[in-house]
């Protein structure tokens, strides 16, 4: 699992020579936009009022300011991403490009019987170890059988059926900071899938570097 950031929206030059430095960044873009009827709208503090509009559901200045990250992860923790439609998405496609042959390995965990949703650390060692050895025959094969299709000239959109759903993607995924809020807030709770939930905790680190004002939000 890697994230990382790619871009956020940002001043033009005009507006930057207009505007006091303190507002030169998203949040205070984002404030500076929601004090539009206000005299003071140049205002250089801004944190309180962010959170005030957070706090009491104003949530059309959130989606003044954009962040995008890509995100390199399996196909099966993409496709839980891919869920959150307010954002949009540009993924890898092994219909156009041979799949890069990387793996993510998972940790196995014991069926929580009471939350379908959830999943608990508790196995013995030895099933542990099995569970390691047989993703790694999986992914061997797996790897071993694409190739031999793609040298048999099978499409690589028919060959990527080959393929487990441990094998690695990349995404792109921009949103804005109202988006983003709600994606954290979901994603990082105890409910989410824990390899999931570990990119939504590095997303956090980012987004709080870009929002540092929305930390309390999230």
């Amino acid at each position: 699992m890697k994230v990382k950031l790619v871009s956020y929206t940002a001043l033009s030059e005009e507006m930057k020579s207009e505007l006091p430095a303190e507002l030169h960044n998203p949040d205070g873009l984002m404030a500076y936009c929601a004090r539009v009827s206000s005299p003071n709208q140049e205002n250089p503090s801004y944190s309180n009022l962010l959170n005030y509009c957070a706090s009491n559901g104003h949530w059309s200045v959130f989606e003044l300011a954009d962040m995008t990250v890509e995100i390199t992860t399996s196909r099966a923790i993409a496709q839980q991403i891919l869920r959150h439609r307010s954002f949009s998405f540009q993924e890898f496609s092994q219909r156009y490009a041979k799949a890069e042959m990387g793996f993510e390995i998972y940790e196995a965990r014991r069926q929580d019987v009471k939350n379908r949703q959830n999943s608990i650390d508790d196995l013995p060692r030895d099933d542990q170890a099995w569970f390691h050895h047989a993703q790694l025959w999986i992914q061997e094969h797996a790897e071993l059988l694409y190739e031999q299709a793609l040298d048999m000239s099978i499409a690589k959109e028919q060959a990527r059926m080959l393929l487990p759903l441990s094998v690695s993607t990349k995404i792109y995924m921009k949103g804005s900071a109202r988006s983003w809020i709600h994606y954290l807030k979901v994603r990082t709770d105890p409910s989410t899938q824990k390899e999931h939930r570990d990119i939504a905790n590095a997303i956090k680190d980012i987004f709080v570097s870009v929002f540092p004002a929305l930390e309390k939000s999230i």
